[in-house]
């Protein structure tokens, strides 16, 4: 009786490996579509790089003579307001509504489930990631199509894949965002740091272009380093080492987990402590 009854209290919390990872795809998936139907962030997350990109590229490009080191001006804007929008998608999928959700409380409940904990984490990663691909995928789409922009499928695959890949470092820093920032304080915040950061890094005008104080700066800032390597590319980077660009997104991906995982360990203390 006593070994029935603690067989009972104590269930097995054992679970197969298949199953967790359908739990972490099944996260994904309902906040992908979560996210989807806010227009709030789709909306914005998707087309405010489109429409700087139709801006810009397709209709003050096409008045400009010649284009920068060599590459049009319509093909080397697209990784430039392509980091930016993976900017947007992973700062804005991470920081605002991981601040929203901790003021409701809704990390409480997701926590007295018996969903793994990073699942959720994962999930807006994931999310970001998926938004990131898209609107990478629209810019080459419309500079193909409408920008006279020529680039063999390889190296659309490899700027493709170079984009979604750093949109970790910025997840990351969305992640530490949302768990210092409050619920309403979170958006203005992630704005405040994701708008100057584009323009300092580059995105918006060439960074040749930029004032020599401005330069001085980018090369410190991880979206400078993230455009350096989407630019080498299609021909239009710095000649700078991508190994060097690399280690500093790894360096600040790691800076921001580790911040992250201060205030994630903060809350916890706070719910069981």
């Amino acid at each position: 009786m006593a070994t029935a009854a603690t067989t009972l209290a104590t269930p097995d919390l054992h679970r197969p490996l298949a199953r967790t990872l359908t739990i972490y795809a099944k996260e994904a998936k309902y906040e992908f579509l979560k996210c989807l139907r806010l227009r709030a962030y789709a909306l914005s997350t998707i087309f405010f790089p489109l429409m700087f990109y139709v801006l810009f590229g397709l209709v003050m490009g096409r008045q400009s003579l010649g284009g920068i080191g060599g590459v049009s001006l319509t093909k080397y804007l697209i990784p430039t307001y392509g980091t930016f929008g993976v900017m947007g998608a992973s700062l804005f999928g991470t920081a605002s509504l991981l601040a929203s959700e901790r003021g409701l409380g809704w990390l409480q409940v997701k926590r007295a489930s018996p969903m793994p904990p990073f699942a959720y984490f994962t999930a807006k990663v994931v999310m970001s990631m998926v938004f990131s691909a898209i609107v990478v995928l629209l810019l080459l789409l419309l500079g193909v199509t409408l920008g006279g922009v020529q680039i063999a499928p390889l190296d659309a695959a490899k700027l493709v894949a170079t984009l979604v890949a750093g949109a970790l470092p910025f997840c990351a820093m969305g992640l530490a965002i949302g768990y210092f920032a409050g619920p309403t304080s979170a958006p203005a915040i992630t704005n405040m740091i994701y708008l100057p950061l584009s323009f300092c890094s580059g995105l918006w005008i060439p960074f040749m272009f930029l004032p020599k104080v401005v330069r001085e700066i980018a090369v410190f800032l991880p979206p400078y380093h993230l455009s350096q390597l989407a630019l080498s590319v299609v021909g239009a980077g710095r000649g700078e080492s991508n190994l060097t660009h690399w280690e500093v997104l790894i360096g600040f991906t790691l800076l921001c987990l580790g911040a992250a995982w201060i205030g994630f360990r903060r809350d916890e203390d706070k719910m069981y402590g």
